[in-house]
């Protein structure tokens, strides 16, 4: 059991018979009523995003999660299969579970958080940002670069990002997983 001067953003808690991600957090004061603790919650075991509000000093049920290094190596009927770097133990992970799956790519260095309670994976999530090569892009004009122009690319993975104009086929981008957004153009 823990109060809600411990919530902290990535926190993993048990409420209502479910378990929530924090994704955000704050407190409200006011001058004559007691503080209030305000949280953004994702569903970790379902799809719901909900906000809860509580008294400073209640009591939250936070569940210990384990972080281990896992390798992506296919999909299948059952899920996405990853594989632990140092047992060689394989287990299978729904397709909800996985933070952004369009930019998995075979071999690929994941983190999976475990439930240590029941030992079954809660979530995956991907680097922050992952390098992949552009399979298709139509090809951008000369002078078109009064303001900051965007066109689809598909990138190897399947996957479509909006990306500068100067970008071409074949080159490598970075691309941010968590909003599946464009960073830069990488050299090779």
């Amino acid at each position: 059991m823990a109060s809600t001067a411990d919530i902290s953003r990535g926190l993993i808690i048990k409420l209502e018979g479910s378990l929530y991600k924090v994704v955000e957090f704050g407190e409200n004061k006011t001058a004559r009523a007691a503080a209030k603790v305000w949280a953004k919650l994702t569903g970790v075991d379902n799809n719901r995003s909900i906000e809860k509000t509580w008294n400073s000093g209640d009591t939250i049920y936070p569940v210990r999660v384990e972080r281990k290094e896992y390798q992506y190596l296919y999909k299948d009927d059952t899920g996405y299969n990853f594989m632990d770097n140092e047992t060689f133990e394989q287990v299978a992970v729904a397709e909800n579970l996985i933070d952004a799956p369009q930019f998995l790519r075979d071999g690929d260095a994941v983190s999976v958080l475990f439930n240590t309670e029941t030992e079954t994976p809660m979530s995956v999530e991907l680097p922050e940002k992952v390098v992949v090569r552009v399979t298709y892009s139509e090809p951008g004009l000369r002078g078109d670069t009064a303001t900051r122009t965007l066109k689809p690319a598909t990138v190897e993975t399947g996957a479509t990002v909006m990306v500068p104009l100067f970008v071409n086929e074949g080159e490598l981008i970075r691309v941010n997983t968590k909003s599946g957004e464009y960073v830069e153009r990488v050299k090779e």
